[in-house]
């Protein structure tokens, strides 16, 4: 497989994006509420227990809620693209052992799906704002290029597991796990600068502790950028993308068997 093959198979792709859009809360009450409702009833949450409660709000000089919200913007569409895309080539078997294309397509386009709930994240983020009676910076002109960076990490993950889950089913039970202990190692409802700067370089393997940190800062304009911190971020996002597709193109020619 090639990106020029990958390309001729561009409206299969665009499809299963649309397919899975569609799909998504098809025969629910709220339908594409849900991607309202959930980060907004958590970011409520997180602001009681641990704004309110354990006082983090006095350590940033944002609201408590706007500071979470955009920590969990983020957060969200990378835990919702892994734990769905590592699960999307079993999800998918049918089309698997049946029609020849790039199996690929198949976590792309998964991972693809969780960009619409994103922006629709925006609106209740922009609505925050709005209520504070303050304006996003202007360094939110970046949230592309930092959501690409989620995009990569969160792709590379799944090709990895979602090719290993062909053979082993445990990692259907395993990724939610690892969506929950990954949240707390991620600085979502706590600032960056609470972690001692000795310990600041293992958070930064994490690619999406870059991330979460970038985003706070492009939209709240709070602090200096650590570009050190997105570069390594944006550098282990790579590395993921690349692991992830060369484990998964090893395998890829026996799902059809396997599955």
């Amino acid at each position: 497989m090639n990106m020029l093959e990958l390309w001729r198979y561009r409206e299969l792709l665009f499809f299963l994006v649309w397919k899975n859009v569609k799909v998504r809360y098809k025969q629910t009450a709220l339908g594409a509420s849900w991607a309202l409702i959930q980060p907004f009833t958590t970011m409520v949450v997180f602001s009681v227990i641990f704004g309110h409660l354990a006082g983090l709000h006095a350590d940033y000089g944002s609201p408590y809620p706007l500071f979470v919200f955009a920590g969990l913007l983020p957060w969200t569409f990378f835990s919702t693209a892994l734990t769905q895309s590592s699960a999307s080539i079993v999800g998918n078997s049918n089309l698997v052992t049946k029609v020849y294309f790039p199996r690929l397509i198949i976590p792309l386009s998964t991972t693809a799906v969780p960009v619409v709930d994103f922006l629709l994240g925006l609106v209740v983020f922009f609505g925050l704002f709005a209520w504070y009676g303050i304006w996003p910076h202007w360094h939110a002109i970046f949230i592309p290029a930092l959501l690409g960076i989620a995009f990569l990490a969160a792709l590379g993950i799944s090709l990895f597991l979602s090719a290993l889950n062909v053979r082993y089913r445990d990692v259907q039970f395993f990724v939610p796990f690892l969506a929950q202990l990954w949240l707390y190692v991620t600085p979502v409802i706590y600032p960056i600068n609470l972690i001692p700067q000795s310990w600041r370089w293992l958070l930064a393997i994490n690619p999406m502790a870059g991330v979460v940190d970038g985003f706070r800062w492009s939209v709240l304009g709070k602090g200096l950028p650590d570009f050190q911190l997105y570069g390594i971020s944006f550098g282990v996002a790579v590395a993921f993308a690349v692991g992830g597709l060369m484990y998964f193109r090893r395998f890829e020619q026996s799902f059809a068997d396997v599955i």
